[in-house]
């Protein structure tokens, strides 16, 4: 048996003796499962979650605690996928909660547990790699070297203020490193990173305030790809808006980078929703695109991305970057309880046969459940599991690449 946690008012977390963990599936209460949790992976954090009850499972039912005893989390490190979200009871004026992917977490035989998969595995994207004690000599030291690049000072504060692991790889010299380049974007994402009103959630870091230029971008892009090992430029970071939006200084510094080094790989986080914007950067010779996705049906989609466009642009650009030779992923945003819905099941098998994209990249969508489930689509059909829901992607799709991390291929 899974033993139920909580935690008091500051945050000390206790086992709840006797009493079984409960686990919540969408909307819905219940025993955490006999099978599916795993010892906690190394990285993860715990988090109490104010202003909300911790619920037990007792004889069968989901039953609150004390309105004292509150919910704890875990937040699982990147290779993991959650199955399970914690089991709480929302107390009245409790206050949003962080962007954060909260995951069910108990504990058996003294050992902590969460609900969660392995999903990838990719000793790069390690933390122990990260945040070392030479990274700011190191961010000083190209600093220097590029004294008037603005976005090289952007990712100096994302990677010692916001610990941002992509932007701090520039610094390493090393792997993917992201280049920040549009400060607008052409969707109002429920759960963006970079960009809340201010009677919101904080954003865990901030946007860009200004537009590079192609010269910029190409400076950096150059110093990453020529001699870092196994580089990747990335344009789309979470300290920005939609990169396409920037097409024409994308466009002309993709030119100016291939005409100094054929190295590497330049890739492009995007919703995918400016066809035009996206086709010119492709014609400029991007050979990567990850597309961010929360639904293929269209209802769905745009509640949560509340765009300037519709989910047939994002179709039509995917469709010209497979035309063009382009590696496609989907940075798929997964929520239990409503990814694994099978309408949702089924529009993804649909969509992914139409487009032919090469990989589904998971992601444990960082929002507070309540606040998303509220302007998702009602629940009509009981969802299925997301182990179910990425099996049935494997099945059908033998080719299909799934996991967390892009992988180096140039």
């Amino acid at each position: 048996m899974f033993t139920a946690l909580y935690a008091d008012q500051q945050g000390n977390i206790f086992d709840a003796l006797d009493c079984r963990a409960a686990v919540r599936h969408g909307t819905k209460l219940m025993a955490a499962p006999s099978r599916g949790m795993i010892p906690i992976p190394s990285g993860t954090d715990l988090m109490y979650l104010p202003g909300r009850t911790a619920v037990v499972n007792k004889n069968g039912k989901p039953v609150a605690l004390d309105s004292r005893q509150l919910a704890v989390a875990a937040i699982l490190p990147v290779g993991y996928t959650r199955t399970y979200l914690p089991a709480f009871i929302k107390q009245p004026g409790a206050p949003l909660l962080p962007l954060y992917g909260y995951t069910a977490v108990a504990v058996h035989n003294d050992e902590l547990y969460v609900a969660a998969f392995k999903s990838d595995d990719n000793e790069k994207w390690n933390p122990h790699r990260f945040n070392s004690p030479d990274l700011t000599a190191k961010v000083n030291a190209i600093q220097k070297s590029m004294p008037d690049n603005r976005i090289v000072s952007q990712l100096a504060q994302c990677s010692l203020k916001w610990h941002c692991c992509t932007a701090q790889n520039l610094f390493y010299h090393r792997w993917e490193a992201g280049i920040p380049t549009s400060p607008v974007c052409n969707a109002n994402c429920l759960g963006c990173i970079s960009l809340q009103p201010a009677e919101c959630c904080p954003s865990p870091q901030s946007r860009i305030q200004f537009s590079p230029t192609a010269q910029e971008i190409a400076e950096v892009g150059i110093y990453h790809l020529e001699s870092a090992p196994e580089p990747i430029i990335s344009f789309g970071q979470g300290c920005e808006g939609e990169p396409s939006l920037a097409w024409q200084q994308i466009t002309e510094a993709i030119r100016l980078i291939r005409r100094k080094t054929s190295r590497g790989i330049i890739n492009m986080n995007s919703n995918a929703g400016f066809t035009a914007g996206v086709k010119s950067i492709i014609d400029a010779g991007l050979d990567s695109m990850r597309v961010s996705m929360i639904s293929a049906i269209p209802e769905t989609y745009q509640a949560y991305y509340r765009a300037q466009y519709d989910l047939d642009n994002v179709m039509e650009s995917i469709v010209y970057a497979k035309q063009k030779g382009v590696y496609v992923s989907v940075n798929l945003l997964l929520f239990p309880g409503m990814t694994d819905r099978p309408a949702e099941i089924a529009a993804w098998h649909k969509f992914i046969k139409l487009s032919s994209v090469d990989m589904i990249q998971l992601r444990n969508l960082n929002i507070d459940p309540d606040w998303f489930l509220e302007i998702m689509p009602v629940e009509t059909d009981r969802p299925v599991g997301v182990k179910y829901f990425v099996q049935s992607l494997a099945q059908e799709f033998p080719k299909l690449a799934i996991g967390n991390f892009s992988h180096f291929s140039g």
